[in-house]
């Protein structure tokens, strides 16, 4: 993605959902870069940055908040955003500057990808022929430490075994996982700066007025700053550094940083708190930091090869209007969750439900976003599961259907969405998309041992939805936004495509009478689904309401699974019909109203058979992310006339963007199913 895109707004450091830090502006140099609970207003979720550079004793600003209007800024001249990197280029007093940012989020890679770790590199070189004198500063805020400015900070430093000099940065309290809820920010833990090569630099902990000093006189004071503990808002603290590059000319020359965060204990599952991923070897902080250094440019050249890979298919699926969304997708689907291991060493991946409530391992949050995961790691799709099925088993659950949860982030202890009562529930919603997603992680893992742990449960939910599925009664579905809705037409699709993909299970462990007889139910779900929401030229948002219409992404699985449930005349009506209903910024979620849900448009899209239908349908959703006066991480519902977001951001549910390539990934030819129950 390059400046021909302008994102609403660019990741920067994104870890998990608390170390997960943006710009939304159009330069580096605008504003803050912020967290991204950050309110328009400016006045909660500021994770500070700011980086200034002196050219031959003249200083100019280039990252964060200006200082002082006094100050001029580096122009900037370009911004890239690949999935794992973002890197702005910037020029002015005879010198070139690239800022880059990385965070190595390689799915196949789980030390890496657990790893709390991220870099940010500059490299400098003269670009007016002459040589120049060249010093950078860096620093960040204890604003990342806390939820709320008021809490007090405590710092220190350290040395590795190399003699890297480490500063960190935390709150005095400590509370380890006491804070729940969906617009907090941790306030437990340290946040850690490593600058390598210390020969040419310098780093300090002192009060934010360290930026002024320097801008005057160029230097840092030799000691930290020792009135600790204290609050952010108290003459915010940082830790800062500085690079001396001597003289610069037309060769490059580089430097990097490394911050990371350890959490100490990352999740309450089930009344036991959990460390990260990283630590099941009992690494302390001090050896990934270690690593990350010393790895740094194995990992920059894996993380280039990547991006460049993962560009190629997204513009050869869907061109670069698809190139740029599934760049901007990648690294905030991902680092929406978190890895853990239960008792059992079993992974769990638990997403936070961003800027909706908080809930963590949402299954109709997980659902969408399982094709990036599914194309990488599908291990990954059952650390999303696995929690779902734990808690089902538990008498806390009294239903024969799916839950919703397992808690608010980040404490996994059991459901708490819609108060446990009925009629807030999602019977077929949760209970067809652990199905659907049971299939597809058993077809691309090529394995079924997964399902057969868990097969009571899926044979109970699909009993539901044999049940209950094909004219769903009032309630709510994913798109809860919308309210209780019956007989809802795409639900019942989920249903059926719950049923067929049960049905499939059934014949990949060796039960081929039962897939016989699950998979003709569907067929004939199918049939009947045909007939029931037939409006002539296309097919109804409820059964019983005529002049009405809805995005069928459900029907998506049904090309993935190549069972051909629904006829193509189906598939064929739908796109002509969203193609004709399309706004400017995309093709409404239903005929209620005018907001959409980017997820299940690029779903929508996917269905289309010609390339040119699927771009013209993707292609609103490029322009609202470039166009939308909200600079905040890629929003999934948004106002198709408007393109003012209606809610939401920074949500994992953006890993639906990929379903494009999972419709052409290899593995769907491990176990093609046909309807006579044959593996072919």
């Amino acid at each position: 993605m390059t400046t021909a895109f302008r994102p609403p707004a660019v990741p920067l450091l994104t870890v998990d959902p608390y170390f997960n830090v943006w710009s939304g502006n159009d330069h580096l140099y605008d504003n803050h870069t912020h967290h991204w609970t950050y309110n328009e207003n400016g006045t909660t979720g500021i994770h500070g940055m700011t980086g200034m550079i002196r050219v031959d004793g003249k200083v100019y600003h280039f990252m964060g908040k200006k200082i002082h209007d006094d100050i001029d800024h580096l122009e900037q001249t370009q911004l890239t955003v690949d999935p794992l990197t973002t890197s702005y280029t910037l020029e002015g007093a005879g010198i070139q500057l690239q800022v880059e940012f990385m965070t190595p989020l390689l799915l196949d890679k789980l030390d890496l990808l657990s790893r709390p770790a991220s870099y940010v590199a500059f490299e400098v070189s003269s670009n007016d022929h002459q040589t120049h004198d060249v010093q950078i500063y860096f620093d960040v805020t204890g604003e990342w430490c806390v939820h709320d400015t008021e809490q007090k900070v405590t710092w220190s430093r350290y040395s590795l075994a190399n003699q890297t000099e480490v500063m960190k940065m935390g709150t005095q309290d400590q509370p380890i996982l006491k804070r729940t809820g969906d617009d907090t920010r941790i306030d437990w833990g340290y946040l850690h700066l490593a600058l390598p090569d210390a020969q040419h630099s310098h780093s300090v902990i002192d009060s934010s007025d360290v930026r002024r000093k320097w801008a005057i006189n160029g230097r840092l004071t030799e000691k930290d700053h020792s009135y600790t503990p204290r609050s952010v808002d108290e003459d915010c603290p940082v830790m800062a550094t500085t690079i001396n590059y001597d003289t610069v000319s037309q060769d490059k020359k580089s430097n990097f940083i490394v911050l990371a965060y350890d959490d100490i204990f990352s999740i309450e599952y089930f009344h036991q708190h959990l460390p990260g991923y990283w630590k099941r070897n009992g690494q302390e902080i001090s050896d990934v930091i270690q690593s990350a250094i010393t790895e740094y440019h194995d990992i920059r050249r894996e993380c280039q090869a990547f991006d460049q890979q993962l560009n190629q298919a997204t513009t050869a699926a869907g061109g670069e209007d698809y190139r740029d969304i599934t760049a901007l997708a990648y690294r905030q689907a991902i680092a929406a969750h978190k890895l853990v291991l239960d008792d059992n060493g079993e992974l769990l991946f638990l997403s936070k439900e961003n800027n909706s409530n908080g809930c963590i391992g949402t299954v109709d949050i997980s659902y969408p976003s399982t094709p990036l995961f599914l194309l990488y790691n599908p291990d990954l799709v059952k650390g999303m599961m696995r929690a779902i099925f734990h808690f089902a088993r538990s008498p806390e659950w009294p239903f024969d259907f799916a839950p919703h949860d397992v808690g608010c982030y980040p404490v996994a202890n059991g459901q708490v969405y819609g108060d446990n009562k009925l009629e807030n529930q999602m019977p077929i919603e949760e209970s067809g998309n652990l199905l659907i997603m049971m299939a597809a992680v058993c077809l691309a893992d090529d394995q079924t041992d997964f399902a057969e742990e868990n097969w009571d449960l899926l044979s109970q939910w699909a009993q539901h939805l044999k049940n209950n599925g094909l004219d769903p009664q009032h309630q709510l579905c994913t798109d809860d936004f919308a309210g209780h809705l019956a007989h809802n037409a795409n639900l019942s699709i989920k249903a059926i495509m719950g049923i067929a993909s049960y049905g499939l299970l059934c014949g990949w462990i060796g039960k081929q009478e039962e897939k016989k007889q699950w998979l003709a139910l569907a067929q004939d779900m199918a049939n009947e689904w045909e007939r029931m929401a037939d409006d002539k030229d296309h097919y109804r948002l409820t059964f019983n309401q005529p002049n009405t219409w809805s995005l069928k992404y459900n029907l998506i699985w049904d090309d993935i699974f190549s069972l051909n449930l629904f006829s193509k005349e189906v598939k064929e009506q739908e796109v002509s019909y969203y193609l004709a209903q399309r706004n400017r910024y995309g093709t409404p979620l239903d005929s209620r109203e005018t907001y959409t849900k980017a997820d299940w448009l690029v779903w929508a899209a996917s269905l289309a058979k010609q390339r040119e239908d699927k771009r013209a349908l993707i292609k609103p959703l490029w322009r609202f992310l470039h166009e939308t006066s909200d600079r905040v991480p890629f929003s999934d519902w948004y106002d198709t006339k408007t393109a003012k977001r209606m809610n939401f951001k920074n949500r994992s549910v953006v890993g639906g963007v990929y379903i494009l390539l999972l419709l052409q990934a290899d593995w769907k030819n491990n176990k093609k199913v046909n309807l006579e129950g044959q593996d072919v």
